[in-house]
């Protein structure tokens, strides 16, 4: 499972970095056609900001594993163990209720724009859409195989040890 793990992610980090490398790419030839020839591609614009949803919700479940995305804690911090790690659990459920959620209610959102256009690429609208099922359905993924880390507070996945502890060692 440890290597399905590190797979999984090594694979979402490629998509998000190939996303926002596209984004980036796809943004400067434009950029440079514009001032540098007087000619820009109508379709840049309308591209990249679908591509920037992408990155940003197949990105999601990566920012969960390193601990990047908003959290208050006060709570959790002053109840008693055993409850803080019950209070934790449950966030866990409503994370994964949520998300499953958002994945069902994405396809349907697919379904329903797939036989409309967008503007400038005339491409199905659903297209675009794809982000949201497949960015939620990666989250879940990844706080399936990060639950109990998430819980425990540690973030690290890269094999070293969390700040906390490396701070306590030295």
């Amino acid at each position: 499972m440890e290597t399905f793990e590190k797979l999984f992610v090594a694979a979402n980090r490629a998509l998000v970095a190939g996303v926002l490398a596209l984004v980036f790419g796809i943004v400067f030839i434009n950029v440079l056609g514009r001032y540098g020839f007087g000619s820009s591609f109508a379709w840049v614009e309308e591209a990249a900001r679908h591509l920037m949803v992408l990155g940003a919700f197949c990105g999601a479940g990566l920012a969960l594993r390193e601990g990047r995305l908003v959290a208050i804690t006060l709570l959790a911090d002053m109840l008693p163990p055993r409850l803080s790690l019950a209070l934790k659990w449950l966030i866990v459920v409503v994370m994964a209720g949520f998300m499953g959620v958002m994945t069902w209610l994405g396809i349907e959102f697919v379904a329903f724009g797939w036989p409309k256009e967008t503007m400038s690429t005339g491409m199905p609208r659903g297209l675009p859409y794809v982000a949201i099922p497949l960015g939620c359905g990666l989250f879940l993924v990844h706080l399936a195989l990060f639950a109990r880390r998430f819980v425990a507070n540690d973030f690290v996945t890269d094999g070293s040890q969390p700040e906390d502890s490396r701070e306590s060692q030295a």
